[in-house]
């Protein structure tokens, strides 16, 4: 089942401003915050020995240079949320789909690498690699999506036949090719499947729920335009 969605509704599911969840993402690991801390402290420094060098007045650019300077740490996660929010949001439209997990694979993914030496002195070079689940979500059309994250505990209740949902993107009024697509939710075991989280959640169960009495046996496509 493939239901447009209004632009004013999918705005709402996703978001121009980074969520919570969002802002969490984009947050990182305590390596990356003091990443970020790092950048402040030298942009600050530096906007200071500027000023100091030319002699310029401590007038309004310089003062909001300096505390974007300072606040980098903080503001930073926001900005890469909302850029990686507008990308989806350039699409013209967007479609609620339904379908089934028709199956579901795990994978070992390199994410990096590094480098260090061992007890002889010799370069080892370490590889870096995460589990990942993936799923091909489908419905009786023919129409599939293959999706890919992170492997966590909880995603053990996955089984194929299970409904899944999701939000699509296309750049075409019948939505006939997707060009994107959000995390996924499980509603049988109210379970998120994602690597970036892009939904509202509460927005996007208020639509899963408006449309579950046409739920039957098993999801077909079906053209019906979801109002605000």
């Amino acid at each position: 089942m493939l239901v447009p969605l209004t632009r004013q509704k999918f705005e709402q599911v996703i978001p121009l401003i980074a969520t919570g969840p969002q802002y969490k993402y984009y947050w990182g690991k305590f390596s990356n915050f003091i990443q970020r801390l790092l950048i402040s402290v030298v942009a600050v420094v530096v906007i200071l020995i500027v000023k100091t060098l030319f002699n310029l007045e401590f007038g309004s650019i310089v003062f909001v240079f300096g505390v974007m300077a300072a606040f980098y740490w903080l503001w930073y996660p926001v900005f890469q949320a909302s850029l990686r929010n507008a990308k989806c949001r350039r699409y013209k439209y967007s479609g609620f789909f339904r379908g089934r997990v028709l199956d579901w694979w795990i994978t070992d993914q390199l994410v990096g690498k590094q480098e260090t030496v061992n007890s002889k002195g010799d370069l080892v070079i370490v590889e870096n690699r995460e589990k990942r689940i993936n799923l091909e979500i489908g419905d009786d059309t023919g129409f599939s999506i293959e999706f890919d994250a992170p492997l966590r505990p909880n995603h053990k209740v996955i089984a194929r036949g299970q409904i899944a949902e999701m939000v699509v993107m296309s750049n075409r009024a019948d939505l006939s090719a997707i060009g994107e697509f959000t995390d996924i939710y499980i509603p049988s075991r109210d379970l998120w499947v994602s690597d970036y989280p892009y939904i509202r959640q509460d927005f996007f169960n208020e639509v899963s729920r408006r449309l579950r009495p046409d739920q039957q046996d098993r999801p077909r496509r079906r053209r019906r335009r979801v109002e605000d």
